[in-house]
């Protein structure tokens, strides 16, 4: 009987502990495989070599594929304009929030950033596709997965105080959509909350679709919104000098630090990027932190310049690159090449209203997300008085090759 015993309990053991080893060679394999739920498989947003290879596989593939983008509905045009912190995108989301023929947007995934913090950066990506994925079908429902209430009304829309579309008839009577001219918030802010079915409704009204935020790391994220025949998303990326750009950041560093370590923690396990969350300096945490994050944003516009240059015509033609300098130094040429992209008219007034905001007095303002008049060469040269040597050296640094390839010329080859 003893016996019999010591032997089911040895079994027993041996059973055990092979179950023990083999757990983690389960659990490895697990982590390598594709996910698999629901009978479909969970893609990860791509990454620039993975991209590359769809961009191929499309040249090399199917050629009725290659012609069903070129020949998709073109009743409606949606454009994401993707950007970075500080480099001037608010105004140029104004530029079309001024439209009368556009709906605008003006960063609505910051509500989920807020409401998903401390998530990095790298992981809410899949999460900011599917929201402009329902934002960009005028199905406004997606917010209030961030709201923590399904009684969301317009005054819940990030920016919607300066939103001529929320501040103009038939919800508001502050403004009409067609006189063009900057909405003020106090103005606006006195209009009644409205239904978002009711901004639904107006959303499916204009032929065209602006949505401007900072919050996609690379245009790989965007690749399947390009491909849907639905969407067929056009973008619009803006590039300014990354020595302006980290003045900006500077000088707004205590608005942006809690962003940059987000941004910062999305590469935390990339060795090359690690030393970027231990600050050198605990007095000026949030500057180097900051700081750090300049040399995430280059890297991320060097990969969207491999990547779009990697791509077939179609997606070449759907994609526009615009400089800020340009913008505020040409500012009619530029913006009539940035409607013809978009599918809109340039009108006298627009030129005008383009002109008055790029020949302002002074650069500095008191609140620098204020969209404002500003003098234009002030604004694009205030780094070079601003930042010292050495800021000025390591931002060259980490962006050197960003700085030759957008034609940025580096302070000791600066003439002028």
């Amino acid at each position: 009987m003893k016996r019999r015993l010591q032997k089911k309990y040895i079994i027993l053991i041996l059973g055990y502990s092979v179950a023990l080893l083999l757990i983690p060679y389960v659990l490895d394999y697990r982590s390598k495989s594709p996910h698999i739920k629901d009978g479909y498989q969970q893609q990860k947003c791509p990454d620039l070599e993975s991209t590359i290879a769809l961009w191929s596989s499309t040249r090399t593939g199917n050629s009725t594929e290659v012609e069903d983008y070129r020949n998709r509905s073109q009743s409606r045009t949606h454009i994401y304009l993707h950007a970075t912190w500080r480099t001037g995108s608010s105004f140029l989301g104004e530029l079309f929030n001024q439209h009368p023929d556009v709906f605008y947007l003006y960063e609505p995934m910051w509500i989920m950033w807020q409401a998903l913090y401390p998530g990095d950066a790298g992981s809410l990506q899949g999460a900011v596709r599917d929201m402009l994925n329902s934002l960009f079908r005028c199905d406004f429902s997606v917010l209030k997965l961030y709201a923590g209430s399904s009684n969301v009304s317009t005054s819940f829309i990030f920016g919607w105080k300066t939103n001529k579309v929320i501040c103009s008839e038939p919800l508001c009577k502050a403004y009409k959509k067609h006189e063009i001219g900057l909405v003020q918030g106090d103005v606006c802010g006195k209009c009644q909350p409205r239904d978002l079915k009711e901004l639904e409704k107006e959303c499916k009204k204009y032929p065209v679709m602006v949505i401007k935020d900072v919050r996609v790391l690379d245009v790989a994220v965007l690749v399947p919104l390009m491909r849907d025949p639905a969407i067929n998303l056009q973008i619009v990326q803006l590039f300014r000098d990354p020595r302006a750009v980290h003045n900006s950041r500077l000088k707004s560093k205590l608005a942006l630090v809690k962003e940059s370590i987000q941004v910062l923690r999305s590469k935390k396990q990339s060795d090359k990027y690690k030393r970027l969350l231990v600050p050198s300096n605990r007095v000026h945490r949030a500057e180097n932190y900051v700081s750090s994050a300049m040399e995430l944003i280059c890297d991320n516009w060097l990969n969207d310049m491999l990547l779009v240059m990697n791509a077939p015509p179609w997606v070449k033609r759907n994609y526009m690159r615009l400089k800020y300098e340009n913008l505020v130094l040409r500012p009619v040429d530029e913006l009539q090449r940035l409607y013809r992209f978009s599918n809109l008219t340039l009108s006298k007034a627009m030129e005008k209203f383009v002109v008055n905001m790029t020949h302002g007095q002074g650069y500095s303002s008191d609140k620098p997300f204020l969209i404002s008049s500003r003098d234009a060469k002030e604004a694009i040269y205030a780094w070079r008085e601003r930042l010292n040597v050495e800021q000025v050296n390591q931002v060259e640094a980490y962006c050197s090759e960003v700085m030759r390839e957008l034609g940025y010329q580096k302070r000791n080859m600066d003439n002028t």
